[in-house]
């Protein structure tokens, strides 16, 4: 027998994304194309050097790639395709959840110190972007969560995220329309915010920025959005004590004028 010399590159490159180095990927397209074969034979047959056909078929067991038999000399064969490539996807699943477990605890160490007196106001580029951070900060509140923001955008992309926070935290919502049922936990204060604006703009000009939205959480962290139709949204976020003031001054004087949840 001799190494197969026909294997297409594409093909070696979407196994080693799969994890595989491109000697595991050489004996193992060479065993699917034998019905069991020795460690000589398959040095043969994918062109892997002498010394390390053992190694690699080790690791591909370990991989759930080959079956190994109990004969004298030990024969290997591959696992089917779909089989293979279901474990390899699930050992790459197994990995990524440990490799976010691990990095989120650093993640979550991360504090202020060598900050200074610095106000640090972080920029944030792009919806899933901006999702991500306001999820983040949903699901950390301890205390309270409120908001002033436009309809669309709190259907569109904020409710669902707001399924994060904590049961025991007080959800305050400001928006300038509710369509359907109300959740019992939120206390929501329906008030067309932007109908005065519309109302004395010139023709065709409505507003600018219509789905927008301003969070507070805890009275510690905000976020700013910023959308526009036709637009790639952004954000401003920070945890300094200017912007959060400054946010928690904007949100207060709004709810006053608004008045009571309900009305």
């Amino acid at each position: 027998m001799k190494a197969s010399r026909d294997i297409p590159n594409d093909l070696l490159e979407s196994l080693k994304s799969l994890g595989l180095t491109k000697y595991e990927a050489l004996v193992y397209i060479g065993l699917l194309r034998v019905a069991g074969a020795t460690a000589t034979e398959i040095h043969e047959i994918s062109g892997v050097p002498r010394a390390s056909v053992y190694p690699v078929l080790d690791r591909l067991a370990q991989k759930e790639l080959v079956s190994v038999s109990h004969t004298t000399p030990k024969r290997f064969d591959a696992i089917p395709p779909a089989r293979g490539i279901e474990n390899l996807m699930r050992r790459i699943e197994m990995d990524a959840e440990n490799a976010l477990v691990a990095l989120d605890a650093f993640y979550q160490e991360k504090d202020a110190e060598g900050r200074g007196n610095q106000e640090l106001i972080w920029t944030i580029y792009g919806e899933e972007n901006i999702k991500t951070r306001l999820g983040d900060m949903f699901r950390s509140a301890e205390r309270s969560v409120e908001m002033l923001v436009a309809w669309n955008l709190l259907q569109g992309s904020v409710l669902s995220l707001l399924e994060s926070v904590p049961d025991s935290v007080q959800v305050d919502i400001v928006t300038d329309n509710w369509k359907g049922e109300r959740p019992s936990r939120f206390r929501v204060r329906v008030h067309p915010l932007g109908a005065h604006y519309e109302t004395h703009a010139p023709p065709g000009k409505g507003l600018r920025y219509e789905s927008s939205g301003v969070f507070l959480v805890d009275d510690a962290r905000a976020l700013v959005w910023m959308g526009s139709a036709g637009e790639q949204p952004s954000a401003l976020y920070s945890e300094s004590a200017g912007l959060v003031q400054f946010v928690r001054r904007y949100l207060t004087s709004v709810t006053e004028w608004v008045g009571p949840a309900g009305q």
